[in-house]
C-alpha cells in the first residue's frame, strides 16, 4: 500500500512521544520494564494510531479490532498509547504502579478502558487472542485480533500450543507480532533458550510469516496491510527490534529489561528522544508539501514468493470519530 511521507512522519513523531511517556512514567514509578516497552513502541504506535479500528470514546464498541499484549510486563507502551489516543487523560500515566491506580504493573482489564485481556503470566495472551478470533469468526464478524508476543516469552510451551492450534484452525483473522529484540531478563534469548530458526518454526505450525525491521514504520504498515490479504492461515509478523530502542544507554542491554531509570538517567533518556524529535522535524521540512509518496515494497510470503502490498479497498473504513481504520 502507498503510505504518504506525511503519515510516516506523523506516526514516527507519535512514537517518540510514546517513548517519552514511557520514560517519564517509569522514572516516577521507580520500577517497571523499559526495555521491552521501548522495543515495541513503533509496532504499537502503528496499530493504535493508524491500522486498527477502535473508538476511545466507546472502548466496548462491538466492531472494534482487539489487541492483546501477551508480554504484559511491557504495559507502559500500551498505557501510553491508550492515553495518547484518548482512552483516559495522559496525566494518569503518573500513577503507574501506585496503590489504587488503574495502571497496574501488568494490564488489568477490569480497571482500565481499552484493555482487552489481563496479561503478564507469560504465554497466555496468544491463547486468549485465538479464542477471540475464533469467536469473531463464529459470529461472522469482520473485526480482527492482534497479539504482541515477546521472544523471551516464547520460552513458554503455551505459546507453541497456541501456535499449533491457530494453524490447525486456520485462524486467518488473527495477526501475531513477535517483538524479536533478542534479549530477556537473563540475557540473550539464544543463550537462555535457543529460539532460532524462529520463522521456520512458525511456518511449520501453518502460519504465514512476514519478517520486517520492527522500527521501520513503512515496513510495519506494509506488513499489517499484507496480513489482511492472507486467507486460510494466521499471520506472524516477525519484527526485528532493539531492546531499549531510542535511549542510547538502554539499547541492547538486558539489565534494562526490568529496571526503571532514576531522575538523572531519565533526563539523559529524554535528551536522546528530543534529539530524535528534532531530526524528524528536519526531515519534515525537506519533504515537499509533506506529500511525497513511499514506493511499494516487495514482501516475501511464507513460501518465498514476492508479494506487493497494494492499496486496500476495504469498505469498512470508519467514520471520523473512530481512530485508525483500514
Amino acid at each position: 500500500m502507498l503510505h504518504s511521507q506525511k503519515l510516516i512522519l506523523s506516526l514516527e513523531r507519535t512514537a517518540v512521544k510514546i517513548r517519552m511517556d514511557i520514560i517519564k512514567m517509569l522514572a516516577k514509578a521507580g520500577s517497571g520494564h523499559p526495555g521491552g516497552s521501548l522495543s515495541a513502541t513503533d509496532l504499537v504506535t502503528a496499530l493504535y494510531f493508524h491500522h486498527m479500528r477502535h473508538d476511545p470514546k466507546n472502548p466496548r464498541w462491538e466492531d472494534r479490532d482487539r489487541f492483546v499484549l501477551s508480554k504484559g510486563h511491557a504495559c507502559p507502551v500500551l498505557y501510553a498509547a491508550l492515553a495518547e489516543s484518548g482512552y483516559f487523560p495522559v496525566s494518569e500515566l503518573d500513577t503507574l504502579r501506585k496503590l489504587g491506580s488503574s495502571l497496574q504493573g501488568h494490564p488489568a482489564m477490569h480497571y482500565l478502558p481499552g484493555i482487552e485481556m489481563s496479561t503478564g503470566s507469560l504465554g497466555q495472551g496468544l491463547s486468549t487472542a485465538i479464542g477471540m478470533a475464533l469467536a469473531g469468526r463464529i459470529d461472522k464478524k469482520e473485526w480482527r485480533v492482534y497479539c504482541l508476543v515477546g521472544d523471551g516469552e516464547s520460552d513458554e510451551g503455551q505459546i507453541w500450543e497456541a501456535a499449533m492450534a491457530a494453524g490447525h484452525f486456520k485462524v486467518d483473522n488473527l495477526t501475531a507480532i513477535l517483538d524479536r529484540n533478542s534479549l530477556q531478563i537473563d540475557g540473550y534469548t539464544e543463550s537462555v533458550m535457543r529460539l532460532n530458526p524462529v520463522a521456520d518454526k512458525w511456518r511449520a505450525f501453518g502460519w504465514n510469516v512476514i519478517e520486517i525491521d520492527g522500527h521501520s514504520m513503512e515496513a510495519i504498515l506494509d506488513a499489517l496491510d499484507l496480513s489482511l490479504t492472507i486467507n486460510g492461515k494466521p499471520t506472524l509478523i516477525l519484527a526485528n527490534t532493539v531492546k531499549g530502542k531510542g535511549v542510547s544507554f538502554m539499547e541492547n542491554l538486558a539489565e534494562w529489561h526490568g529496571r526503571a531509570p532514576n531522575k538523572e538517567q531519565a533526563e539523559v533518556a529524554m535528551k536522546d528522544l528530543e534529539a530524535i524529535a528534532v531530526k524528524l522535524e528536519s526531515r519534515d521540512s525537506r519533504t515537499e508539501n509533506g506529500e511525497s509518496r513511499i514506493a511499494n515494497r516487495t514482501t516475501r510470503t511464507e513460501n518465498g514468493e514476492s508479494r506487493i502490498v497494494v492499496a486496500n479497498s476495504d469498505s469498512r473504513i470508519p467514520n471520523s470519530d473512530i481512530t485508525g481504520g483500514r
